[in-house]
């Protein structure tokens, strides 16, 4: 977790952070400056993710990406299994007859398009700290600070959370912090059938072909291209931090192009 004075030089303004760094009671005084690390709201995800810390310790759970791969997948078999959901997953909740035991979205786009859906979702959610803007705080609604820069693994889900270009790696940092001795992706394809320059925001002109429902970010949806080789740099963060701690990440995505995890059959693993 980084200090309380590099966090205050990432999150305040240059002129603000030398300003209270100057004063008498020094960065003492930053903790009533508004901003990422210091907001109410972040206080308050502080103190209740203590509950959360390691509540599955020595658990596994399934980290289920949004690819077409989940057609192929029986979903079936997870309804007794701890899951992370991201982003969109709920659109195959009334199909599924059940919902992920988490869920997770650090997308401003998503966030911001969805937030209503999201608002409404009755499990434990975890959402980057700048969606304050369209969601409002909610006992099982919890505000994480990830940010996109600062390359790291952190087992701490109440510090800060480098995002690596995608949410499954912010799942994988969740789940470490759960207690979860194997996290497995399904769904994570690692593929896309849209190309362009990455990070680019771009509005789908139909339906979508990269993701389990066409529906998913559907005509008018405003998205981001993925950025497949961040997203490589921050797994291998991941499956070194598993490994150190005795933990593993497993992939079992059906035809999945991702390579930086061991692969496993997922019928495999099910007795």
């Amino acid at each position: 977790m980084p200090s309380l004075k590099e966090t205050a030089k990432q999150v305040l303004p240059v002129s603000v952070f030398n300003t209270l760094r100057n004063t008498r009671d020094g960065l003492v005084r930053l903790k009533d400056v508004p901003g990422a690390y210091f907001h109410p709201w972040r206080a308050d995800t502080r103190r209740r993710l203590k509950e959360y810390q390691d509540i599955n310790k020595d658990k596994r759970c399934f980290i289920i990406g949004n690819g077409p791969s989940l057609r192929d997948t029986d979903l079936t078999k997870l309804k007794n299994e701890f899951t992370i959901g991201m982003n969109r997953i709920y659109l195959m909740f009334q199909e599924l007859g059940f919902q992920t035991s988490y869920y997770l979205s650090v997308n401003d786009l998503v966030i911001e398009q969805c937030a209503a859906d999201i608002q409404a979702l009755k499990m434990p959610r975890f959402v980057s700290w700048r969606s304050r803007q369209w969601l409002q705080p909610q006992p099982d609604l919890f505000f994480l600070y990830t940010t996109y820069t600062g390359p790291q693994f952190n087992p701490d889900a109440a510090g800060r959370l480098w995002e690596g270009a995608t949410v499954t790696y912010v799942a994988l940092q969740l789940a470490f912090f759960l207690g979860f001795n194997q996290a497995v992706l399904i769904g994570v394809d690692h593929n896309f059938a849209t190309k362009g320059k990455p990070n680019t925001t771009v509005v789908s002109e139909g339906d979508d072909p990269n993701h389990f429902s066409p529906a998913y970010f559907g005509k008018g949806f405003r998205w981001q291209l993925p950025d497949l080789e961040t997203s490589e740099a921050a797994y291998r963060l991941a499956r070194t931090a598993y490994e150190k701690a005795g933990r593993q990440v497993l992939d079992a995505t059906i035809g999945g192009k991702l390579d930086v995890f061991d692969k496993v059959d997922y019928n495999s693993l099910f007795n």
